[in-house]
C-alpha cells in the first residue's frame, strides 16, 4: 500500500501470528498504530514473537495471548481474555491453520484439520462477535486457500471427523473450503452490522507451514523443493494487512481476494465454495459439533 491507513485507537487480534504471515501483518498493523494481539499456542514462541513484534513496531502495548485451536476450553479463555483486556475490538484475523500426513484429534476428539483451522475459529469467532460488533466499523478476516479448489466434491459431510479415509491433501483442501464458507455465511448473516467478513488467499508463501514433523516422506520432499519458488512472508501478509486496513475494503463484504505476487484482486472462488447451502449446513453441523462437547457460540446475526 502507498497511502498507510492511520490505526490509532484500533485493536486487532490475529491467530497463528507467532510466525510467518501473521507475524508479518502484526508488524505492519502495528506500526501503522493499531494495538496488537496475536495468539500462540506455544508460549515460548508466543514470548519470542511478543519480542519480535515489540522491537519491529515500536509498540509497547503488542501483547500475546494464549490459544490452542486444537482444545476449545483453551479457545474459550482466550476468548475470556480478549473480552477482558479489550473494550473494544475492531479487526480479527482467523489465519492460523496446519496440514497433517496422518490423521490425529483434537482434544474434544475432532479431526485434527477440521477442528484447528474450522471449528476453533468458528467458535472463536462466535464468542467474540458481539464485541466486533459493538466496536463497529469492524473487520474479520479469514485466511483460505487456492487449496480450496481441491474439494470439487465439496465438503465430506458424512464423515468430517475422516474415520472412514484420510489423505492428507483432501482434508485440508476441504478445511480450507470449510473457511471459505464460513466466511461468506457469516457476511450474510452480518450485513447491516458494521462487520464486514472477507476471506483470502494469501499465495503459496514461504514460511513454516507444513514444517515441523506436520508432513512427512512425499509431501514433505514435494513442499521443500518448492519452497524457494514461494512467495516470502513479508509479502504474503500483505492481503491480510489490506484486508484489515485500508480503506478500499472499509465496506466490501463476502468476497474472496487473492495476493501472492500479484497485488491483492477479487477473485471467484470454487464451485462449491459458493453453494449457499453448504455454508448454512455447515454453519448449523459445526454448532452441533461444538454442543455435542458442551460448547454453543451465540449464534451470529440473532
Amino acid at each position: 500500500m502507498t497511502d498507510q491507513p492511520d490505526l490509532r485507537g484500533r485493536t486487532v487480534f490475529i491467530t497463528g501470528a507467532n510466525t510467518g504471515i501473521g507475524l508479518e501483518a502484526a508488524v505492519d498493523l502495528a506500526r501503522m498504530g493499531a494495538r496488537v494481539l496475536i495468539g500462540s499456542r506455544d508460549p515460548d514462541r508466543g514470548r519470542a514473537a511478543r519480542g519480535q513484534l515489540r522491537r519491529r513496531s515500536g509498540r509497547s502495548d503488542a501483547d500475546v495471548v494464549a490459544l490452542d485451536l486444537a482444545d476449545l476450553a483453551s479457545v474459550q479463555a482466550c476468548a475470556e481474555e480478549i473480552l477482558e483486556r479489550c473494550d473494544e475490538l475492531h479487526v480479527f484475523v482467523a489465519n492460523a491453520g496446519l496440514v497433517l500426513s496422518e490423521r490425529s484429534e483434537t482434544v474434544q476428539g475432532f479431526e485434527t484439520t477440521f477442528g484447528v483451522n474450522h471449528l476453533g475459529h468458528f467458535l472463536l469467532t462466535n464468542l467474540l462477535l458481539d464485541r466486533l460488533t459493538s466496536s463497529a466499523p469492524a473487520r474479520v478476516v479469514v485466511t483460505s486457500s487456492l487449496a480450496h479448489r481441491w474439494a470439487v466434491g465439496g465438503l465430506s459431510f458424512s464423515d468430517l471427523d475422516r474415520r472412514g479415509s484420510y489423505r492428507s491433501s483432501q482434508v485440508y483442501a476441504e478445511s480450507k473450503l470449510a473457511n471459505l464458507l464460513f466466511a461468506r455465511t457469516l457476511a450474510d448473516r452480518l450485513v447491516g452490522t458494521g462487520v464486514t467478513v472477507n476471506a483470502c488467499h494469501p499465495g503459496s508463501v514461504r514460511s513454516q507451514f507444513g514444517a515441523g514433523g506436520d508432513l512427512s516422506g512425499v509431501e514433505r520432499a514435494v513442499l521443500a523443493l518448492g519452497r524457494p519458488f514461494l512467495v516470502p512472508p513479508s509479502r504474503g501478509a500483505t492481503p491480510l494487512v489490506e484486508l484489515a486496513s485500508a480503506d478500499a475494503y472499509g465496506t466490501v463484504t463476502g468476497e474472496y481476494l487473492s495476493g501472492g505476487y500479484l497485488p491483492l484482486h477479487l477473485s471467484r472462488p470454487s464451485r462449491a465454495a459458493r453453494d449457499h447451502e453448504a455454508g448454512e449446513r455447515l454453519w448449523d453441523v459445526s454448532c452441533e459439533m461444538l454442543r455435542s462437547v458442551g460448547y454453543w457460540p451465540p449464534p451470529a446475526g440473532s
